[in-house]
């Protein structure tokens, strides 16, 4: 079904932070899977794992205990600071979870989102997502979801009720085109829903595991949500999403489920790209990169840059004119990106992209 506007390339295969299409060309990939292929394309943790486990027991019923699960959600809890994790298959399916887990925590019905928002494209996490290209089609979703401006403390205060069950941010709005709240709104946003008796969920699908230069861009405010959320990166490309939740949140048996959550061959694969963002320090690495492409891209000499912001390599470079055909001579001259708006590309290479590569697509952004 033609859902998706697709560049006209085929990819066929890639390594580090290039893939390379059918004709033989070659591309530095700042779109990475959107934000999913932190540890590079293909990385040999990654693929070693998946191939070991694949010979060894790729599905079983969560009826059952499996290895790579355990040792998963020990991670997951020891990385995060929260203390039980509930495994899916998406980003859209985590936000699911952590809806109904709000709700049968607290016994409210209500939700407080932000604008310019994106959760997810199913009913529940559709709900929750702003822009009413996606949400219009679909109406009536999930209703009492009031959505409030990102960054303006005073519309939270004046919206939680009674019946507020939690409110959910992304810590750094990414479909938005990369939106950074002021330094201590998340501070503000826990301490007003702990004296209201709210939920804090955190949507880290985009920010996690190393991609603004933290294991989690809540690391950055030293905030600690009561549920959080997490996709993309955290199998190294193959699909996998989870929740985690502080102690004394938890679903009861029957409560929620997954078949294919949690399964041995994910939960693998998401072992690995942790052992491999630990061994290589991509952590501190995607933090002096970020760094470094941000001054690179300052550096530019023109006069329709508006703004180039972002947080480790989540970074958007934001124009007075319209960037689509930005996007396309790029993708002439070996360069993968992609505009959330008219006006806004997003750059979300790699957290393997070296420094020559970065050099590299600036001049290339240069010449567009």
């Amino acid at each position: 079904m033609p859902t998706y506007t697709r560049q006209p390339i085929a990819l066929v295969k890639g390594e580090g932070a290039k893939v390379y299409d059918i004709e033989g060309m070659e591309y530095i990939d700042c779109v990475a899977g959107i934000a999913v292929n932190n540890v590079g394309h293909c990385h040999p943790k990654v693929v070693s794992a998946i191939k070991s486990q694949v010979e060894s027991l790729i599905h079983v019923s969560n009826l059952y205990y499996n290895i790579p699960q355990l040792k998963l959600a020990e991670k997951l809890v020891s990385l995060t600071g929260m203390s039980k994790a509930f495994f899916c298959n998406s980003g859209a399916e985590a936000v699911e979870a952590a809806m109904k887990l709000a709700r049968v925590s607290t016994g409210k019905h209500n939700f407080i989102a932000a604008s310019g928002a994106f959760h997810g494209r199913t009913f529940g996490s559709l709900s929750l997502t702003h822009k009413n290209m996606f949400r219009k089609p679909f109406e009536p979703l999930v209703e009492a979801t009031t959505f409030v401006p990102y960054d303006d403390i005073d519309s939270i205060s004046e919206n939680i009720n009674e019946n507020t069950a939690a409110v959910i941010l992304e810590p750094i709005q990414g479909e938005a085109g990369v939106i950074i709240p002021s330094p201590d709104y998340l501070s503000n946003v826990r301490k007003i829903c702990d004296e209201t008796n709210t939920l804090l969920i955190f949507d880290e699908v985009q920010t996690g595991f190393g991609r603004t230069g933290k294991w989690f861009c809540k690391d950055h405010s030293s905030v600690i949500p009561d549920i959080m959320t997490m996709a993309k990166a955290i199998g190294g490309g193959f699909p996998m999403g989870a929740i985690v939740a502080r102690d004394g949140i938890s679903f009861s048996k029957s409560e929620h489920a997954s078949t294919f959550g949690g399964s041995p061959l994910a939960c693998a694969a998401s072992l690995a790209t942790i052992e491999a963002i630990e061994e290589e320090n991509m952590i501190e690495r995607t933090s002096e990169l970020g760094t470094y492409f941000k001054q690179k891209l300052e550096g530019m000499n023109r006069s329709d840059i508006v703004d180039v912001r972002g947080s480790g390599l989540m970074i958007a470079l934001e124009l007075s004119s319209n960037c689509a055909d930005i996007v396309g001579y790029a993708r002439e001259h070996g360069l993968l990106l992609n505009n959330t708006s008219e006006s806004v590309l997003r750059l979300v290479p790699p957290l393997v992209i070296t420094k020559d590569q970065i050099d590299t697509v600036v001049n290339i952004l240069e010449q567009a």
